[in-house]
């Protein structure tokens, strides 16, 4: 019998590569890791690396992914035989060889056995989820309307999104990773909701309660900090990167040196309520003058519609703002990879380019390297492939 709200043919049941248990993920560098070592978190380890290797590099042989990560062949063949098991990765052909000897294989990360659903709740009209491959590829794809719903009436659509994509129209025998949901608000380590107001959400459980209802991994994230993962993941983005989400609201997500960086009180990133004109306008928040009431969506475009023959000069306005609050983060931080998320229409043009040239004029470059100020070429597809980077990071120690 299968789980109420799991499709027949699908198995929630994640794979297992040996010794590292997905649904209590045990990562390398993780503060959830004991102080002492051990064999099995030795293996775990070694699992993790050989898959992250094949991921960033398809078509490795075993020789050559023990050449990359240092370990030796026996080791190698023994943790690929574990990873082909668990159906994670496969042989995919002879590899090319130079010299004459034993064919060698090539192996990759298998995009056909395994899912992950990943959902976006940021968007003021309706929410948007995705069925994905471990590579970020989407298979399938549902919407439900916001209609104004909040509170229970957002968990309740929240939950009728994921239990639609875990539909299996197909009847594939796939298996299902994990759920991961970005959401605009704030959001602390262990997936709890501290505030969402567009949702109506305050100290919610979202996490457990999705995981208690669909019996599967579930990791919730917030909206910025999900599309910071997607560009180190499925773009180009740095180890070290600061990607800025221009919506409803102005928010930013930090990775230093590959790890998340979400603060004391989980709201690390909340750049939107900097004040940047102390006798400026009104701001939803009650203050004046936010870098929000200049940079964000709703800003601009009020600005643009009562002055239609100043399009560029207000897009500008707001680049120089942004570009305003972000000198003393990048001055501190020491980052030159800055991506601009949002809508191309609004961002493109004069908005990032004022963006940049305010950084470029006011940023000590002395010993710095040139910071690189750029839109995003993710799109509106960044919160999903955030999510669905988030699963990867907590289930398979993916980055």
């Amino acid at each position: 019998m299968h789980r109420e709200g799991t499709p027949s043919g699908t198995s929630t049941k994640p794979p297992s590569p040996a010794g590292l248990t997905l649904s209590r993920p045990t990562l390398v560098g993780s503060p959830n890791r004991g102080t002492g070592s051990t064999a099995a978190d030795a293996r775990a380890a070694n699992l993790i690396l050989v898959l992250q290797t094949l991921y960033r590099n398809p078509g490795l042989t075993r020789a050559e992914v023990a050449r990359r990560t240092g370990l030796t062949r026996v080791t190698i063949s023994e943790l690929v035989a574990l990873l082909i098991d668990d159906g994670l990765i496969h042989e995919t052909g002879i590899a090319e060889q130079a010299r004459p000897g034993k064919k060698a294989i090539s192996l990759e990360v298998r995009d056909d056995t395994t899912d992950i659903i990943a959902c976006d709740l940021s968007g003021a009209e309706r929410l948007r989820g995705g069925v994905y491959t471990l590579h970020g590829e989407q298979r399938r794809s549902a919407t439900r309307p916001v209609n104004g719903a909040r509170g229970e009436a957002a968990i309740d659509l929240v939950t009728d999104l994921i239990a639609d994509l875990m539909t299996n129209p197909d009847k594939e025998e796939r298996q299902l990773l994990g759920i991961g949901i970005g959401v605009p608000g704030t959001i602390n380590s262990d997936g709890r909701v501290l505030t969402a107001m567009s949702l109506g959400w305050s100290d919610l459980d979202l996490q457990g309660r999705l995981h208690e209802r669909f019996g599967v991994p579930v990791n919730v994230i917030n909206d910025a900090n999900a599309g910071v993962l997607a560009e180190q993941t499925f773009s180009e983005g740095h180890s070290s990167l600061l990607r800025i989400q221009i919506a409803r609201g102005v928010g930013a997500g930090l990775l230093l040196d590959g790890q998340m960086v979400i603060g004391q009180s989980s709201a690390a990133g909340e750049i939107g309520h900097v004040i940047v004109q102390p006798d400026g306008e009104l701001c939803p928040c009650g203050q004046r003058g936010c870098l929000e009431t200049w940079a964000s969506v709703p800003a601009l475009e009020t600005r643009i519609q009562r002055e239609p023959e100043r399009r560029d000069a207000i897009l500008a306005e707001g680049g120089r703002y942004l570009g305003a609050v972000l000198v003393p983060i990048l001055a501190l931080l020491d980052i030159n990879d800055v991506v601009l998320g949002g809508e191309s229409r609004l961002l493109d043009g004069p908005y990032s380019e004022a963006a940049c040239q305010w950084v470029d004029s006011h940023l000590p470059g002395e010993i710095r390297r040139p910071v690189r100020v750029r839109t995003s070429s993710l799109g509106d597809a960044a919160t999903l492939l955030g999510a669905v980077a988030v699963v990867l990071r907590t289930s398979l120690g993916l980055r």
